[in-house]
């Protein structure tokens, strides 16, 4: 097996931090409440796929890699109803994972 490039490992381990950390923080505003409010439990999901999509990614899992890139995609959907600068960071943070992740190294590494 190849060994992991250190671009793979700082965006894995980016991600199970982000994960870890917007799982906690979402989590303690988490309230069981009726009408049950699914929103909540969509953004813990999508939160709890950073830290799966993270952890995948360290061990060499090809379809992690690309679950990442779909993660930082969504939020650069979702920042398009926010602020300009906001857009535009998520949208220069998809380009550097996308380019961490797929760079010739990296792609050789997910092909073990």
């Amino acid at each position: 097996m190849n060994k992991r490039p250190i671009s793979v490992t700082v965006v894995g381990c980016v991600f199970v931090a982000t994960g870890i950390i917007g799982l906690g923080y979402h989590a303690s505003e988490f309230k069981a409440q009726i009408p049950f409010d699914y929103g909540e439990v969509w953004v813990l999901f999508v939160r709890f796929l950073a830290i799966v999509g993270g952890v995948f990614t360290l061990r060499g899992a090809n379809w992690a890699r690309w679950l990442l890139l779909v993660w930082m995609a969504y939020h650069v959907y979702l920042s398009v109803s926010h602020s300009l600068l906001e857009l535009l960071m998520h949208s220069v943070i998809l380009v550097v994972v996308g380019y961490c992740l797929f760079h010739a190294k990296a792609s050789a590494y997910f092909r073990g």
